[in-house]
């Protein structure tokens, strides 16, 4: 059960409609379940320090089946995944990935970079969840 090049276009288009509603410029990543990068958008002036955090945020969520933002909190000093971002070449902890589901489970993820946290988690979830029925595969 992967996401498909059609679902994670209209993933990243709807990303990109939310960024400019928020007036941000962001990178975007959308990879399958098997963390492979199907769909990536690079917005005009984007940070070009960017896009290498989106497409690892993206990858960091489906790792480990949990938004950027959880893996951020159990990675803090003490916490019980402490130093997990520098496994698997180097992961994103903080917000901007997120998982992507059906309604048969996880079919990839998005991970946002280019604004603060709160704003890339923003524009990650709003691709996220705008799959419906229409583009299941």
């Amino acid at each position: 059960m992967n996401i498909t090049l059609i679902q994670a276009q209209a993933v990243v288009a709807a990303a990109i409609e939310k960024a400019e509603d928020m007036n941000v410029k962001m990178n975007i990543a959308v990879v399958d379940a098997g963390a492979n990068l199907v769909a990536f958008a690079r917005m005009d002036d984007a940070w070009l320090g960017s896009l290498d955090i989106s497409i690892k945020k993206a990858k960091t969520a489906r790792f480990f089946d949990m938004n950027t933002g959880e893996i951020g909190k159990l990675s803090q000093p003490g916490g019980p995944l402490y130093n997990i971002e520098h496994s698997n070449g180097g992961l994103i902890s903080f917000p901007g990935g997120v998982l992507i589901r059906n309604g048969e489970g996880i079919i990839g993820a998005i991970g946002v970079s280019g604004s603060t946290v709160e704003d890339d988690h923003a524009v990650a979830t709003a691709g996220a969840n705008s799959l419906d029925s229409s583009i299941q595969p």
